[in-house]
C-alpha cells in the first residue's frame, strides 16, 4: 500500500522513519506531477515545498498551531498532508481550492491568496496567543517574492518588537516568486545562501578547536563571545538579526532531518524565529527543472511524461498588449514598462527582452509600482504598469493621491479583469471598474476585442495629462467584433433598424458577443434593440443621454461587480441630463465567487444571454402593460 494513502491527518507522520520520509516525498512528488497534470494548476512551487511541508507537520501540531501559506498556491503538499488526496476536481467547481480554503479543513487559516499579507496575520494571531495565554505556535511561511512586498517588512517591524513572543517565520527561499526574486533582498539571501553558514562554521571550529590542548577551550569561548561580528562575517545575516529576530539558516530545504532540527529549535526558544530555507521549485520533474521561464509555475493540462500542453492555446488578450508594446516601444522612446514581479504573467517578456533599459520589475510591490510610475511620468516618460486587476485594489491610495492628484500620465494595464474563475474569489477582477470610477479626471477603455486592445492603448498611452487604465480579460480572445457605426465616441454594434427602438444594450468590454446574443433572443421577441459599445467606459460619453432618450430601456452589461460599476454611472449621468428612464444592470452580485471556470461562474451568477434575454423580456412586457393600462383609462 503506497505511503501517501496511509496519510489521513499530520500525525500520521510522526511514525515514520527517515527511510518511509523519504519515499514518502518521492510519492507526493509523483501525485502532483499526476494530478495536475490533468487539471491544471501550480506544480512547480508545490514540487518545491514537499519535504519542508513534511517537516513543518512533523514538528508542528496542526490546527493547535497555525501554519500559515504565503501566498497559498504552495498548499497542495499542506492538502495532501490534512486528509485531502481526491485532486480529480482541483480548481473546479465542487473540487478542491487552488489554494487553502477554510470551508474544506480546520488546518487551512487564511484563504486570501495576494502575497506578503502572512507575517500581518501571524503578528496578529500570535498576539491574540499572548492576550489569551495560549500557549499554541503560529508558523508563517513566505517565500522570497513575497518578502519583496513592503506589507511584509511592516510586519517584520512588528514581530521584531516582541523578543518573548513566539512566531516563527519560515522562509521559503527557491530564488523565484514566480520569475527569478529582484532587488536588494534577494541579493541578500543571495548572499546567504552562498556563504558557509555560520552554524557549521562555528561547529567544524568548535571541534578542532576542543582538540587542541590548553588554547582550544578558552579560544572557542572567545569566537563564541565574538558571535555576532562573526555571523555578519561569515553569513551577513544581520539585516534580520539588527531587526531582533533571530536567524536559522541556510537550510536545506529539501533535508527533512535538518528541517526538522531547524523548526524544533525555532518551536523552543520563545520568540520570533526566521527559518530560511532553500527549496528548488519544479524539484523532482525534469520538464519543470528545465523551465528557465517559472519552473511550471502554473500550468494547464499537459502531458505528465513531456510537459507540453495537451492543447495549443489560442491567441490570449496578453499576448496581444504583449505584441503591442514591442510596437510602441520602437515607436516611442519615452514608453518604459512596470510590473510587479510577473513579467512573463502581464505579457511584457518580449518588451524587456528588446527594450532590457526600460523595463522596470518592481518585486511584489504594487504600491510602490504607482508611485514610482508618477515619478517616471514626472521625469518625462510614459509609464505602463501592467497588472492582474484583482492586485491593482492594493495601489489604489497610490493611484488616486500620487498618480490622479499630480495628473500624471500613467497607463495601468489590467490584465484578467472581470471573472477567472478557477483561482477562485481572490483573483477574480471583478472590482476595478468600481473603485476607479471615484478617481478624477481617470479614463477607462474596455477593449472588446484584440483590434480594440491594440487601438485604446495607442489612445491610452496618447494622453499625457491623466492616469488611464485599459482592462481585459483573462485567456483566448475571440474574434474582431465589428462596428456598424459611431455615436460620439461610441461604437455601434447593431441598430435597431426603428426609429422608436425598444432598448439600448450598453456592452461593457469583452461581454459584446454575449451581447449581441442577447439583441438576436430579443428580437425573437419582437424587441428592437440597439447594441452599443461606449470603448472608453470613463468618463460616460456626452452621447449616451441623447443616445438613450430615444429607446424605452436602458440595459447595461459588465463583467465588474454592480455595485458602484459602469451601470451605476451611467444611470447617474442620465439623472444629470435629466433623461427619466428605466434602467436595469448586469453585472456581478456583491459576493466572493468560489471557483469554477468562467462559463460556470457566469451561469450560476445570471450573467448569460439567456438569463438577461428573459429579464429584459419581462420588463418591456411590464412597460408595454402600463402603456396599454394608461391608455385604457384615457379612453375610459
Amino acid at each position: 500500500m503506497p505511503l501517501l494513502a496511509r496519510i489521513r491527518g499530520p500525525r500520521d507522520l510522526d511514525a515514520l522513519s527517515p527511510e518511509q520520509l523519504d519515499r514518502l516525498a518521492a510519492e507526493i512528488r509523483t501525485f502532483l506531477v499526476d494530478a495536475v497534470a490533468k487539471t491544471g494548476g501550480h506544480l512547480g512551487p508545490n514540487l518545491g515545498v514537499v519535504e519542508l511541508t513534511l517537516a513543518l507537520h512533523r514538528v508542528f501540531e496542526s490546527p493547535k498551531d497555525r501554519v500559515l501559506f504565503d501566498t497559498g498556491h504552495q498548499s497542495y503538499v499542506h492538502k495532501l498532508l490534512t486528509g485531502r488526496q481526491d485532486f480529480s476536481a482541483l480548481r473546479a467547481k465542487g473540487g478542491l481550492s487552488g489554494y487553502p480554503s477554510r470551508a474544506e479543513s480546520e488546518h487551512d487559516v487564511i484563504e486570501n491568496s495576494h502575497a506578503s499579507t502572512v507575517l500581518g496575520w501571524a503578528d496578529g494571531l500570535a498576539k491574540a496567543n499572548q492576550v489569551l495565554g495560549r500557549a499554541d505556535h503560529v508558523v508563517a511561511v513566505i517565500g522570497d517574492g513575497a518578502l519583496t512586498g513592503g506589507m511584509a517588512w511592516e510586519a517584520l517591524n512588528n514581530i521584531a518588537a516582541a523578543k518573548d513572543r513566539p512566531l516563527v517565520i519560515v522562509v521559503n527561499d527557491n530564488e523565484r516568486s514566480y520569475a527569478p526574486t529582484i532587488g536588494g533582498l534577494a541579493n541578500h539571501l543571495a548572499t546567504l545562501r552562498t556563504t558557509d553558514g555560520y552554524e557549521r562554521f562555528l561547529a567544524r571550529g568548535k571541534d578542532l578547536l576542543e582538540r587542541t590542548p590548553v588554547v582550544g577551550r578558552p579560544l572557542y569561548d572567545t569566537l563564541h563571545g565574538a558571535k555576532k561580528g562573526l555571523k555578519d562575517f561569515i553569513a551577513p545575516q544581520g539585516m534580520f538579526e539588527d531587526l531582533g529576530l533571530k536567524y536559522l539558516g541556510p537550510i536545506d530545504g529539501h533535508d527533512i532531518e535538518a528541517l526538522e532540527s531547524a523548526l524544533a529549535r525555532a518551536k523552543r526558544f520563545g520568540g520570533p524565529v526566521i527559518v530560511h530555507c532553500l527549496t528548488q521549485k519544479g524539484r523532482g520533474y525534469q520538464p519543470a527543472e528545465q523551465d528557465e521561464a517559472d519552473r511550471f509555475h502554473g500550468i494547464g493540462p499537459i502531458h505528465p511524461d513531456t510537459g507540453l500542453p495537451l492543447a495549443a492555446a489560442g491567441t490570449d488578450w496578453t499576448s496581444v498588449f504583449g505584441e503591442e508594446m514591442v510596437k510602441l516601444g520602437r515607436e516611442r522612446e519615452d514608453i518604459v514598462a512596470i510590473t510587479a514581479a510577473m513579467l512573463q504573467p502581464v505579457g511584457l517578456k518580449r518588451f524587456a527582452e528588446e527594450f532590457p533599459d526600460r523595463i522596470y520589475d518592481v518585486g511584489i510591490a504594487e504600491q510602490h509600482a504607482a508611485v514610482s510610475a508618477a515619478g517616471l511620468a514626472t521625469g518625462g516618460l510614459h509609464p505602463v504598469f501592467a497588472v492582474y486587476a484583482t492586485f491593482l485594489n492594493r495601489a489604489f491610495d497610490q493611484l488616486l493621491m500620487d498618480v490622479a492628484l499630480h495628473r500624471c500620465g500613467v497607463t495601468f494595464v489590467l490584465d484578467r479583469a472581470g471573472i477567472t474563475g478557477t483561482d477562485g474569489a481572490s483573483h477574480n477582477g471583478m472590482w476595478d471598474l468600481s473603485i476607479l470610477q471615484c478617481v478624477p479626471g481617470l479614463r477607462i477603455a474596455a477593449p472588446r476585442d484584440a483590434d480594440q486592445v491594440r487601438l485604446q492603448l495607442r489612445e491610452a498611452v496618447d494622453v499625457d495629462d491623466a492616469p488611464t487604465v485599459v482592462r481585459y480579460s483573462k485567456g483566448a480572445v475571440g474574434p474582431a467584433v465589428e462596428a456598424v457605426g459611431t455615436v460620439g465616441g461610441m461604437d455601434v454594434l447593431r441598430a435597431a433598424g426603428t426609429d422608436h427602438p425598444d432598448v439600448l444594450l450598453v456592452s461593457v468590454g469583452a461581454l459584446a458577443p454575449m451581447c449581441l446574443e442577447i439583441a438576436s433572443l430579443l428580437d425573437r421577441q419582437g424587441i428592437s434593440t440597439t447594441v452599443v459599445d461606449p470603448r472608453w467606459v470613463k468618463p460616460v460619453d456626452e452621447a449616451m443621454a441623447p443616445l438613450a432618450e430615444r429607446h424605452r430601456v436602458v440595459v447595461t452589461v459588465e463583467d465588474n461587480s454592480r455595485v458602484g460599476g459602469v451601470g451605476t454611472a451611467i444611470a447617474q449621468a442620465l439623472r444629470d441630463a435629466g433623461v427619466d428612464l428605466p434602467l436595469r444592470d448586469f453585472g456581478i452580485p456583491p459576493r466572493f465567487l468560489h471557483h469554477a471556470s468562467r462559463k460556470e461562474v457566469m451561469a450560476e451568477i445570471g450573467l448569460t444571454a439567456p438569463d438577461i434575454a428573459r429579464q429584459v423580456t419581462g420588463l418591456v412586457a411590464r412597460l408595454d402593460g402600463a402603456t396599454a393600462e394608461v391608455v385604457q383609462t384615457a379612453r375610459d
